[in-house]
């Protein structure tokens, strides 16, 4: 007998259980298939690559336009946002200074993280010298919202606010604009 030049390939004809096993993954194929769907189409661009975008900057780690004295600035309350529309988010931190007596003074600032070194403060949204204090602070819609009470004069203690003011701010042709709320009158007393 002759042995052929190239030995008989047993694995090439196809058996039942090759169908089955073809079959089989052809189905889990089709079925996990129907899970993954394509996004929405919509008219917007999308952002940059996943890669390319930031973790919200951490507001215990800036350095504020602030003088606290011995003391180190304290932040009181922050949110998490993309003000900007670069999909790399911001966050706006209330900062004062610790006080024993009284109602110390908010700061709100805007902090980014920059390309290169620690996040920053990119705007001033309350001055503390303005004598403010922020309740209801939030981040909605990129748009910071707060409600700022104050001193109607110099001479009212600053344990006792006396008037308030519902404030939001939106990034608008490369700066924040300051708008007064709709549901609130610009100043009143509280």
């Amino acid at each position: 007998m002759q042995h052929p030049a190239v030995p008989e390939l047993a694995h090439t004809t196809p058996h039942p259980v090759h169908w089955l096993a073809t079959a089989t993954a052809l189905a889990a194929v089709v079925a996990g298939s129907s899970f993954l769907q394509p996004d929405h189409a919509t008219a917007a661009q999308a952002g940059p690559p996943a890669a390319t975008r930031t973790a919200a900057p951490d507001p215990k780690n800036v350095e504020y336009p602030l003088q606290c004295g011995v003391t180190a600035p304290q932040v009181q309350k922050q949110a998490t946002g993309d003000l900007d529309g670069d999909q790399n988010p911001e966050t706006v931190a209330v900062v004062r200074c610790a006080s024993g007596t009284g109602t110390p003074p908010s700061g709100v600032y805007v902090i980014a993280n920059p390309t290169e070194g620690k996040p920053r403060v990119v705007a001033t949204l309350v001055d503390p010298k303005d004598r403010l204090s922020v309740t209801d602070f939030a981040i909605r819609d990129a748009a910071v919202t707060a409600t700022l009470l104050g001193y109607s004069t110099p001479d009212v203690p600053s344990c006792c606010p006396d008037t308030q003011d519902k404030a939001k701010w939106q990034w608008q042709n490369g700066t924040f604009v300051r708008s007064e709320q709709p549901d609130g009158p610009a100043a009143k007393s509280v």
